[in-house]
């Protein structure tokens, strides 16, 4: 005979093989402390609507409060037995106020309890990442407060293409990750409505109160169908996508940060506390933690589309297969908020190299688009103009000159509108300075996205 507390009907256990396989305590009882705040929540309705009396749901209450504060200090054990962080919770609270822990279950099923679980716990997850993501842009915005007259190349290609400043270029990613808060909140959206009261599937004869319950647990009401209800995971695959960009930007950023801390480049200094050495090399200073976050992306990347198969066949309602929904979820959140942590703490602590930044831009021809603007401002067609620019960078080469080292009598040869103020339209800094449109890299641009991103983060 089971010895479940499901097994009323079963006549013998299953193997303890196969117990181990389809148990799920070993991931899930990290939703242990909000599966107690949903039970509390019930335990209260099912006392004020009459369906168990009022001293039996003070009995339970009381019982599941004190389960929740060991769970807080760690001093609960969970049984493997008990197969899942549902059955585990009713048989300790039975262990501890005897019988009347049963009716704790009445009009509720373990299919409602879970999603209302994974909604609690989605919610604090996008909070929780929130709050990275803001240290993060904070972090940020102090390098570009810092940096704002750093003058660097900006590329494509991976080539040096026109001079932006290395404010300008950090605050690029500020931008990403506060589109990210803002996906955020959209995954906070996605959890408003509360599925405690849906049951299996079909609701309960009892006469229960779904909105009150929905207001203990903070959501905006329950949700209009009992059968989406319960086969809804929506909202994870929301997370764990949103996950996935925030992986991504923060890869991004890391390919760049290895990238200037190359000799090659040499814009950045990374701090010890963020860097490894080499077991052979001793001359080796590695940006492992970048390198790490890059390549965890795969991974983060794999939970989203985990779940995403998982989905595409199930039917309605709640199937076992739903039990694959946690383990990609608990491993994205996990490992976002901890590269946002430590990547954060990367970008705090990094050095510019404000001078090897700028010697980087006399080379490459960064200025090459200003002599065709200068050209275009005499009222030469851009296109005319445009092209004399890229013979005098041709020449250039040829006679290994940067444009502002070229006689004048060499640009009045490519084109009579070429003036002695060319020098001054092509020198690094004007150039920079006339970036002044908005979004541009000019330095008052630049304070300006600074203060629209601390107005986006409320400070």
């Amino acid at each position: 005979m089971s010895n479940k507390l499901w097994g009323g009907a079963f006549t013998q256990s299953a193997d303890s093989s196969l117990e181990e396989f389809w148990g799920s305590i070993r991931f899930d009882k990290r939703l242990a402390d909000v599966d107690v705040q949903g039970s509390i929540a019930h335990a209260r309705m099912l006392g004020k609507t009459g369906i168990i009396t009022g001293d039996e749901a003070e009995q339970i209450i009381a019982g599941l409060e004190g389960i929740l504060a060991d769970i807080t200090v760690g001093t609960i054990t969970f049984n493997p037995q008990d197969e899942d962080i549902h059955m585990n919770i009713e048989r300790i609270l039975h262990d501890r106020i005897g019988i009347v822990a049963g009716k704790l279950h009445t009009a509720r099923s373990r299919n409602d309890q879970v999603v209302t679980d994974m909604h609690l716990f989605v919610r604090a997850a996008a909070q929780k990442t929130k709050t990275h993501l803001t240290a993060l842009i904070t972090a940020l915005i102090c390098q570009a407060e810092t940096n704002i007259d750093s003058i660097m190349p900006g590329y494509t290609h991976l080539q040096r293409a026109q001079p932006v400043t290395f404010a300008h270029h950090l605050l690029a990613y500020g931008w990403m990750f506060a589109r990210d808060l803002i996906r955020m909140d959209q995954v906070i959206k996605s959890t408003s409505l509360c599925p405690l009261g849906a049951g299996a599937l079909a609701g309960t004869p009892f006469p229960i109160d779904r909105f009150m319950t929905a207001q203990e647990l903070g959501f905006d009401a329950p949700y209009p169908n009992s059968m989406d209800a319960v086969s809804n995971r929506d909202y994870v695959l929301e997370l764990l996508m949103a996950n996935s960009l925030v992986e991504m930007h923060l890869s991004r950023l890391c390919e760049d940060v290895i990238l200037w801390v190359s000799s090659e480049f040499g814009f950045v200094r990374l701090s010890d506390a963020y860097s490894t050495g080499s077991s052979m090399m001793p001359q080796k200073k590695n940006a492992d933690l970048a390198e790490l976050v890059r390549g965890k992306t795969g991974r983060v990347y794999g939970d989203f589309f985990t779940l995403l198969t998982v989905m595409k066949g199930v039917p309605m309602t709640y199937n076992k297969d739903f039990q694959e929904d946690k383990e990609c979820l608990f491993d994205s959140v996990d490992t976002v908020q901890n590269s946002l942590i430590h990547i954060a703490g990367m970008v705090e602590t990094m050095e510019a190299r404000p001078n090897r930044m700028i010697a980087a831009t006399k080379e490459g021809y960064l200025n090459a688009t200003d002599v065709a603007d200068y050209l275009a401002a005499k009222g030469v067609p851009f296109r005319e103009a445009h092209e004399v620019a890229a013979k005098l960078v041709a020449y250039g080469i040829g006679a290994q000159q940067t444009l502002n080292d070229l006689p004048i009598e060499v640009f009045q040869a490519y084109h009579p509108a070429f003036g002695p103020d060319i020098y001054a339209a092509i020198d690094i800094c004007t150039v920079l300075a006339r970036r002044a449109s908005y979004s541009g890299p000019a330095p008052a641009q630049v304070q300006n996205q600074i203060e629209g991103l601390k107005k986006t983060l409320g400070v």
